[in-house]
C-alpha cells in the first residue's frame, strides 16, 4: 500500500502579513479605509475593472487577512462562493466582509450584487459565518448593504 503522501494533495492558504494602520472593523468607513489599503496593496486599479475581495474577521472584528476571489473585466467579474468559503473556513473566521468595485463610477449594487450578497448569507448562516457587510467601491465613494439596510 502507498503511503498517504504519495497520492493525496495538501491544501494550503499562504499567509502573507501586511501592516494595516487600523485592524478592527466596526463602522462601513473602517470598512471603506480598509478595502482602499487592500486596493493599493495589490495595485487593483477601481476605475479599470472589477476585482471582488473578502476581508476575513474575528469574533471581535479583528481583520484576520483578506483573499481576492476574483479579477474580471469592465462590467463585471465572476465570483465563485466554494473558493470563498474554503479560504473562509481555513481562515478560521467567524466574519467576513464582501468588498468590490464598480468602474463606472457608480456605486449603487446591481441585482446580481444583491443576489450574490443573499447567496453569501444563505451559506454564511449555515456555517455560522457572520456576512457583516458588502461594501461596493468606486473611485469617489462607496456604499454599504449594512447602511442601507441590506
Amino acid at each position: 500500500m502507498k503511503a498517504v503522501n504519495n497520492y493525496l494533495n495538501e491544501i494550503t492558504i499562504q499567509y502573507s502579513k501586511k501592516s494595516f494602520g487600523n485592524t478592527s472593523v466596526k463602522t462601513s468607513s473602517d470598512a471603506e479605509i480598509m478595502s482602499r489599503e487592500i486596493y493599493s496593496i495589490t495595485e487593483s486599479q477601481i476605475e479599470v475593472k472589477e476585482y471582488f475581495f473578502i476581508l476575513l474577521l474575528n469574533r471581535a472584528n479583528e481583520v484576520l487577512g483578506y483573499v481576492k476571489l476574483s479579477e474580471g473585466g469592465i462590467c463585471g467579474t465572476f465570483v465563485d462562493t466554494r473558493l470563498a468559503f474554503a479560504s473562509v473556513l481555513k481562515g478560521l473566521a467567524t466574519g467576513i466582509i464582501l468588498l468590490h468595485n464598480h468602474p463606472s463610477g457608480n456605486a449603487n449594487p446591481s441585482e446580481t450584487d444583491i443576489q450574490l450578497t443573499r447567496k453569501f448569507r444563505s451559506i454564511g448562516e449555515l456555517l455560522d459565518i457572520a456576512i457583516l457587510d458588502h461594501i461596493i467601491l468606486t473611485a469617489t465613494g462607496y456604499y454599504s448593504f449594512a447602511d442601507n439596510g441590506m
